[in-house]
């Protein structure tokens, strides 16, 4: 098998949550690239038709699905809807996150149950959702797109490191019982990216640069060099990778 064939997705089946922009949007335009047909989940209707142009661009079919990831019976709708439309889901890709930041001691009921339901919760669900008919295939790819901040702490981020540290054990315990049946579920965990959501949190230079300066590559990363990485995690490349959490984050946890 040539290396065009190892990270090639040439008829396989792909879901993406948050898939209307940032990180999210890259991941479902790079899987087309590499060949993948598309199920686009998000809220942004507007945002669901430019992804899905971009999946066409690359002659790929896509499915929008307009989703509030808040709401536990619509994710499972959705996977339901995902899997009818496809016929069957080769790769997930839990992606949407929602950063609600504020002091712990400020911290709301309100938006500590947001945070999880969206960047938890909803993961959980759809893996549920889509694993079954991957076990019986014998095949299947689970990335889950988590954050350098479940690793290393990060004032004002309690609600949000908790949900991506819980879903980086959820990728663990989805690799412990799965990778029997030959599904890889690893999980991505990116610094600073300047999508919408980082430049909300990051984009001023009072903010930014103190933060970058604590990157030895001194810089904040793209979607794409997310997306890609995301792509060698789908792809037939990575069938040995499983359980694993990588770091795209320019040496910041190396120090």
């Amino acid at each position: 098998m040539t290396v065009q064939e190892r990270f090639s997705l040439a008829g396989k089946k792909a879901v993406v949550t948050g898939a209307t922009k940032g990180i999210g949007f890259e991941i479902a335009r790079v899987l087309a690239e590499a060949g993948a047909d598309i199920v686009a989940v998000g809220r942004d209707t507007a945002g669901l038709g430019d992804v899905k142009r971009q999946v066409e661009d690359h002659g790929r079919r896509c499915v929008p699905l307009s989703v509030d990831l808040a709401d536990g019976e619509a994710v499972k709708r959705a996977g339901a809807e995902a899997l009818e439309a496809m016929g069957g889901i080769d790769i997930l890709v839990n992606n949407a996150g929602i950063a609600l930041n504020e002091p712990l001691l400020d911290a709301t009921i309100e938006k500590w149950d947001m945070t999880m339901a969206v960047n938890l919760r909803a993961p959980f669900l759809f893996a549920q959702a889509l694993a079954p008919q991957m076990i019986e295939r014998g095949s299947g790819k689970i990335v889950n797109v988590s954050s350098q901040t479940s690793q290393l702490a990060l004032q004002d981020h309690g609600a949000y490191a908790a949900s991506k540290n819980g879903l980086n054990a959820l990728t663990k315990t989805m690799c412990i019982e799965w990778a029997k049946h030959n599904i890889q579920c690893n999980a991505v965990l990116p610094t600073v990216i300047l999508t919408p959501m980082g430049e909300m949190v990051w984009g001023r230079p009072e903010k930014g640069d103190p933060m970058k300066a604590k990157i030895p590559q001194g810089r904040f990363g793209s979607t794409t060099e997310v997306a890609d990485v995301v792509l060698f995690l789908a792809s037939k490349a990575a069938d040995m990778v499983n359980g694993e959490t990588v770091l795209v984050d320019g040496g910041y946890t190396a120090q």
